[in-house]
């Protein structure tokens, strides 16, 4: 069948893959100049011209991986305390 739904209906899970979905704001250029040093010591104001933004993206996926990892672990553990048993759940 189709999983339109993401594998979550009503908050619970329809035992297929989960299918999730996230957007990354774009971080902008600071433009106040900041205090820094170069690599022999000497101090150096820095400033920022134009628009430079670095592609964070790419470095969110495994960021938003392991916490929807920590989001359904905490689910399982919520139902173990709840259920109090463990029936072919981890450990």
């Amino acid at each position: 069948g189709s999983n339109h739904s993401g594998g979550i209906l009503g908050g619970i899970s329809t035992g297929q893959d989960l299918i999730v979905r996230f957007a990354v704001k774009p971080t902008s250029s600071i433009l106040t100049p900041r205090n820094s040093i170069k690599k022999n010591g000497e101090p150096i104001e820095v400033i920022t011209k134009g628009r430079h933004d670095p592609c964070v993206g790419i470095r969110a996926v495994p960021v938003a991986e392991a916490m929807m990892a920590c989001v359904i672990l905490d689910h399982i553990l919520l139902h173990r305390g709840q259920i109090g048993e463990n029936q072919g759940m981890i450990g």
